[in-house]
């Protein structure tokens, strides 16, 4: 996926930045768990879970996210 930004905004942020704030807003809203927001920040889960932290965001993780990060992770041993 490409993402095209004003280049005055483009200029604010580095690549890390925009992924971080990407992954950020998509956990707030429910749409990702806290493995995928992880996983798009280019963090790993406890990295991402201190991002989360340090903005004083709480986390939202019950059995379903569980069992899809559980997934997830059988995948990425495959």
């Amino acid at each position: 996926m490409t993402l095209a930004l004003p280049d005055s905004i483009e200029q604010q942020f580095t690549p890390e930045d925009i992924r971080l704030h990407l992954a950020l807003g998509m956990f707030i809203d429910h749409r990702v768990t806290l493995g995928q927001g992880a996983v798009i920040a280019g963090l790993s889960q406890s990295e991402f879970l201190h991002e989360l932290g340090s903005r004083q965001i709480p986390i939202h993780y019950d059995e379903s996210d569980a069992s899809a990060d559980v997934a997830a992770a059988s995948q990425w041993g495959r």
